[in-house]
């Protein structure tokens, strides 16, 4: 019995600009068949066990024949697998889609077209270039370009094409860029004719170049303007100046690790995201709830009890989650807690416990657990009891502390964090090539975790591959970890929170800038 291929289109670039159907069908997929054209951050996307086959080009390979391609998919659909085979832009614009889906109906195998965000109209789009215009341009014309000058001879009419259209996209055709404005010029076009290259649209590397037909071949000599890239000729390359909005944000031409647990992420991709920057999730530490008996014994007895404690500290949105899914489990009541003075340290705790109906005391001004001493010190009374659900790795200093001053404490391990991280081929060669531009990290576990994962990697020395890479730390704890572990900490989040550390972020990219970085 054969499986199924789907034909998707990847979109240009940004991984948000696949379609529904297209993402639905890389989640579904048993196998996905990629190249460099399809966002890397589509395959996080894929279901645990599928096969990833890159048939791309690769130092120890040339790119894979076309003719290969096909077969390989057939081949993959007779064992009975569902197959997409994803492609940049949208597969039937110079995607090779019927050649693939020919041989697939010949041998009988179920297939699907899914069409995609053509990088035609959306790399212009993001340069600020719509590439139509009531009063500009009212027809459109997309174009190959990626042949050698006889066989763009060959394909294209060059005396209808020069004016057939308002517009002309080119795809690709950066290297032919001299021959092809002389074609335009010779067949009829203005040598003034605005002209607009847009590489790597709507990704971290976006960088555009315009000109005119008569210079734009010196133009891009000189800015040693590389491929691949999409070429707009037409009037409407002017609304640029008046349109662009991409370069304005102020994480653009960014791509930042986000090493993060999977489940905490989504809030610091998202807010990259809508800042302009290319977000890469590396996820390398994952909380769990503890499973060894003795451990959850000690949480049963803490939280079986909670009408003894004077008060709550809770020190990360971990523990207010993983506090309140045993409770559950237990059965417990938090009215219980009645008697209880509940504390949070960093309004992003306050904010896990508000979700749940719980109203902090007042928060410390300082976002770790010496704050919570400063600012309830004065009030403690030797004697009064303490609950502090925490994870495995706090830190000992406020039970301490809190002992210190006659306060009868019980710690209680309600989460433990776990190494995670799969080999990652593609975040391998962005460090190697310097193709990322900072890595963030929001505790000590992640810093360790990353370094350690680097090394499973095969990087023996992950310091050196991470010079001259920005490094970002949410508060002084986890840059101190950082710096310990041999890494040049260059942003340091004046507060420890995910707020305080985009907004330094965006101050590091604006200084950049701001000094032609």
């Amino acid at each position: 019995m054969a499986g199924k291929v789907f034909l998707v289109g990847a979109g240009p670039g940004e991984a948000k600009l696949i379609t529904v159907k297209g993402l639905e069908c890389i989640q579904k997929a048993d196998v996905i068949v990629y190249d460099r054209l399809a966002s890397p951050r589509l395959l996080k996307q894929i279901k645990p066990g599928a096969q990833k086959i890159y048939v791309g080009k690769l130092p120890d390979r040339h790119t894979m024949k076309q003719e290969e391609i096909n077969q390989l998919l057939v081949d993959l659909a007779l064992q009975d697998k569902i197959v997409v085979r994803l492609k940049g832009g949208d597969p039937t614009i110079f995607g090779r889609v019927g050649e693939e889906a020919e041989l697939l109906k010949k041998n009988g195998i179920p297939f699907e077209i899914v069409p995609g965000v053509t990088s035609a109209i959306a790399v212009p789009a993001y340069a600020g270039i719509p590439v139509t215009h009531r009063d500009l341009a009212s027809s459109l014309s997309i174009i190959t370009g990626h042949e050698s000058p006889d066989k763009l001879d060959q394909s294209i009419h060059w005396d209808k094409v020069t004016n057939a259209t308002g517009t002309l996209v080119f795809m690709m055709g950066v290297s032919k860029i001299g021959y092809i404005s002389n074609q335009l010029m010779k067949y009829g076009r203005s040598p003034e004719t605005p002209i607009a290259l847009i590489r790597w649209g709507t990704r971290a590397e976006q960088a555009t170049i315009t000109g005119t037909l008569a210079d734009i071949e010196e133009k891009v000599k000189q800015a040693d303007f590389k491929p691949p890239a999409v070429i707009v000729v037409g009037d409407v390359v002017k609304q640029r100046e008046k349109l662009k909005w991409a370069e304005l944000l102020p994480l653009f031409g960014k791509r930042i690790v986000v090493t993060r647990s999977r489940s905490q992420a989504s809030e610091l991709v998202n807010r990259i995201e809508e800042l302009g920057g290319e977000p890469y999730e590396f996820p390398v530490i994952e909380t769990v709830a503890p499973k060894d008996e003795i451990t959850l014994s000690q949480i049963k007895q803490s939280l079986s009890n909670m009408e003894q404690y004077d008060w709550v500290f809770f020190t990360s949105v971990n523990g207010v989650e993983f506090f309140f899914q045993h409770l559950e489990e237990l059965g417990g009541d938090i009215r219980s807690l009645h008697k209880a003075r509940i504390a949070a340290v960093g309004p992003a705790t306050a904010e896990a416990l508000r979700k749940k109906g719980i109203v902090s005391e007042k928060l410390p001004e300082r976002f770790q657990a010496e704050g919570l001493v400063e600012a309830f010190g004065s009030e403690f009374i030797p004697g009064q009891k303490v609950l502090l659900p925490r994870g495995d790795l706090a830190r000992s200093w406020l039970p301490e502390k809190l002992r210190g001053l006659g306060l009868n404490v019980t710690e209680v391990t309600i989460y433990e964090t776990v190494m995670t991280g799969e080999d990652d081929i593609e975040l391998l060669k962005w460090i190697e090539e310097k193709a990322i531009d900072a890595v963030t990290f929001t505790s000590s576990s992640t810093v360790t975790n990353f370094m350690a994962i680097l090394r499973r990697m095969g990087i023996e020395d992950p310091v050196a591959a991470l010079e001259g890479i920005d490094i970002a730390c949410i508060g002084p704890l986890t840059a101190k970890t950082a710096s310990e572990a041999g890494l040049n900490v260059t942003m340091l989040a004046k507060e420890a929170s995910i707020d305080s550390l985009l907004d330094t972020l965006c101050k590091w990219n604006n200084h950049n800038l701001n000094i032609g970085l």
